[in-house]
């Protein structure tokens, strides 16, 4: 049997999962089977379970993709000079609404509340995420917190959970709430945080 690339081997791992994004998003990720996917991907059961498992296997690929994109962007902004808290809110969920599919997010929050494993992921992917929020903050409250105290890596521990409390309700409301306002709730981050 040849051998493929790791260029291949990672373009077929992004068709696969793109195909199981389609299915989550049309049934939900608990009514979506691998025979769902195997269908939606056109691909053989053989060629689907080479590269992943299962479907929550699939489910931590999408999330860290997401994820590494979102660090990599919140890095590329802050490496200009450093953003300060509202800007870091807007960056996180202008590209969450942009590149994720966000509708899923809010059923594997739902469902890892019951499903220890898929707690276990959506944790793992929120500590990470929350390794770049402090980051970020860190660095901003090095160039522009008058008062240093407390010192700005532990002031940016203690913020990160309230900033990063601000995408969930964010997703939230533009998934749910018909006439929500994004632009206007975006535009408002630097009304409420500095």
């Amino acid at each position: 049997m040849p051998k493929i690339s790791d260029a291949k081997r990672e373009s077929r791992r992004l068709e696969i999962a793109d195909a199981a994004v389609r299915c989550f998003l049309r049934t939900g990720y608990q009514r979506t089977s691998m025979a769902d996917i195997i269908a939606e991907s056109g691909l053989s059961a053989g060629a689907i379970y080479g590269y992943f498992p299962g479907k929550q296997e699939l489910l931590r690929f999408v999330a860290e993709r997401i994820l590494d994109d979102r660090r990599a962007e919140l890095a590329a902004a802050g490496a200009a000079h450093p953003l300060p808290p509202s800007q870091i809110v807007r960056l996180l969920a202008e590209g969450a609404r942009a590149n994720a599919p966000v509708e899923v997010l809010i059923q594997v929050w739902g469902e890892a509340t019951v499903d220890p494993d898929l707690r276990g992921m959506v944790q793992m992917v929120l500590a990470r995420i929350r390794e770049g929020v402090v980051a970020a903050l860190t660095q901003w409250a090095e160039h522009a917190r008058a008062d240093q105290s407390p010192p700005p890596a532990e002031w940016a521990r203690r913020v990160a959970p309230v900033i990063m409390s601000m995408l969930p309700g964010f997703i939230l409301q533009s998934t749910l709430i018909d006439d929500f306002d994004e632009a206007a709730y975006l535009d408002s981050l630097a009304l409420a945080l500095p």
